[in-house]
């Protein structure tokens, strides 16, 4: 495993999801494509509280072979219970930005990580470069959910418009 190619790819998140949602007003951040899919805003939400709450506390307790369950984590309920919907793109982008920064920091800290540390979830058994390795996938899940966003967003605005000429979607 590359963890300094990971550990820089990590450090590129932030920006990437910036240039994604640059220019966007508050209205067009809590659009939702579908009544059960997450608004561009939510997804932001989503991914400063996981870099709060999930990866980095959660390799944490791996790398530290604390005895017991991970801290709980509830993404979907989080979304409703810290009203997603309602919040500030900029301010939930900076805070995510913030959070990654310090992620990042701690783990440049990290003195000779054992990173075939595991921890037996309830779905098999993870080790701690595992944990790494998803936390950059979350990251590029949740790029393509928002580049999925902006294509939904593309055709409610240009309805009626072909857009082959671009090129196959999918």
């Amino acid at each position: 495993m590359d963890y300094s190619g990971i550990l820089t790819e990590l450090a590129l998140g932030p920006s990437r999801f910036a240039a994604l949602l640059a220019g966007l007003d508050t209205m067009t951040a809590a659009w939702r494509p579908q009544p059960a899919s997450w608004s561009a805003l939510e997804v932001v939400c989503h991914l400063r509280d996981e870099e709060r709450e999930d990866f980095p506390a959660r390799l944490g307790h791996v790398l530290a072979r604390r005895p017991g369950p991970w801290p709980p984590i509830d993404p979907e309920g989080w979304a409703v219970a810290r009203h997603y919907q309602q919040d500030d793109l900029p301010g939930a982008l900076a805070d995510f930005t913030a959070a990654r920064q310090a992620a990042l920091r701690w783990l440049a800290g990290l003195a000779a990580p054992d990173w075939s540390l595991s921890y037996e979830a309830p779905w098999g058994l993870l080790s701690a470069a595992d944990l790494l390795g998803s936390w950059l996938a979350h990251d590029n899940l949740h790029l393509r959910q928002l580049i999925r966003w902006q294509r939904a967003r593309l055709e409610l605005l240009t309805a009626g418009c072909g857009l082959q000429y671009a090129g196959a979607w999918e």
